[in-house]
């Protein structure tokens, strides 16, 4: 009897076993995904024509801002706010009545001066001629000298004052420093202003300005061939842009700065653009647009890329129908392509549909998925 129980209970935890064992097959089975249907094409090279761009700020190639060099009350402004000035074209004026004054002043003092000089002159000849006769002390005709020469070191002071005054009355009168547009007055009629201290206004250049942006370090042996090379007033490799919005006239490089800015990892790069039309102001932002030339591109469509974080990625189908990411650097858009600086080669295949249900190591199929059978009824 014992012997018989313990049969029907080996028997029975034989059974649980099986179906323990077929239940875990079972749900192993229906977790595994099925193959996902995809698309793959090869990697394309072509050679191509597109615009890098680089925010950019124009800036005037020459600014200065008018500071006076006297102290006093402006008397007069003769300009329009934002009009273009010439060289040497008047802009302001200082109430020059105290610096006349001190002028006419120190020449009355020098007149005095050289009249005491011509006393003296006098003094020393008569001694000198007494000396002669040895009817004079030696020491009277050394005083003589000394009067002499002190008076004429008070005609030389006299002078340089003078040259000192006639400066400041110069200076009473504000000159623009170049071809320019002025900007609008800080500073009206009867305003008190300190010599070297208030800022009045502001000229700038207009007829050429500068368009400054900043390239990645990576790029300065290609800007810098570009520096080198001579071009026209045609040439459209650097252009301009707005809001989308072409600027009518094309740049050329100028310059690039020193020294790579050791934070940015960038380096300044400056354009010069002509403004015949003083469309430009200084301030302005906008967009550069550099024409690059490839003539093996690696191009793949748009719809082939994944972003993750900022970062670009490709899947490129791999052994045992497995697909692995790729990391790659884009370039620029071209219709519904895109360049591919890095990551990919040309004749590499790549996958471009399915790409939204991929994950790495996801397996993959090429047929397409078999339809659904229909409900029973």
């Amino acid at each position: 009897m014992l012997m018989h129980k313990t049969n029907t209970f080996a028997a029975m935890m034989g059974i649980i076993l099986l179906s323990a064992c077929g239940g875990k097959k079972t749900d192993s089975a229906a977790l595994t995904p099925p193959p996902v249907s995809v698309s793959i094409e090869p990697v394309e090279t072509t050679d191509a024509a597109f615009f890098d761009e680089y925010p950019a700020t124009v800036n005037a190639l020459d600014m200065v801002e008018l500071r006076p060099q006297v102290s006093g009350y402006v008397s007069g402004v003769h300009f329009a706010d934002g009009a273009r000035v010439r060289k040497g074209q008047l802009l302001y004026t200082i109430d020059t009545q105290l610096y006349e004054a001190n002028y006419d002043q120190a020449v009355a003092n020098l007149k005095v001066q050289e009249a005491n000089l011509g006393k003296a002159q006098k003094d020393a000849n008569r001694y000198h001629e007494l000396a002669k006769n040895d009817a004079v002390a030696k020491q009277l005709v050394d005083n003589a000298d000394a009067a002499l020469e002190a008076a004429q070191r008070q005609v030389d002071a006299s002078k340089a004052n003078i040259r000192s005054v006639q400066t400041n009355v110069r200076y009473t009168k504000i000159f623009a420093p170049f071809d320019g547009t002025i900007g609008i007055s800080l500073v009206k009629k009867g305003t008190a202003v300190t010599a070297g201290q208030t800022i009045m206004n502001t000229v700038s250049t207009d007829r050429q300005l500068a368009v400054d942006f900043n390239v990645d370090q990576k790029e300065i042996f290609k800007f810098s061939k570009m520096l080198q090379q001579k071009t026209s007033a045609s040439d459209s490799t650097f252009t301009l842009a707005f809001n989308g919005e072409k600027y009518p006239y094309n740049g050329k490089i100028a310059l690039l700065d020193r020294a790579v800015d050791a934070q940015t990892g960038t380096i300044k790069t400056r354009l010069i653009f002509p403004n015949p039309q003083n469309i430009l102001r200084a301030g302005m932002t906008g967009t550069v647009r550099v024409l690059t030339k490839s003539n093996a591109a690696v191009v793949i469509p748009y719809k082939a890329i994944s972003e993750q974080l900022g970062e670009f990625f490709v899947y490129v189908p791999g052994d045992s129908s497995k697909v692995t990411q790729r990391r790659v650097e884009l370039g620029t858009a071209i219709g519904k392509k895109v360049i591919v600086k890095k990551g990919l080669t040309s004749g590499e295949k790549i996958i471009v549909e399915g790409i939204q249900n991929l994950r790495e190591g996801s397996v993959y199929t090429t047929e397409a998925p078999a339809p659904a059978a229909p409900a029973k009824k």
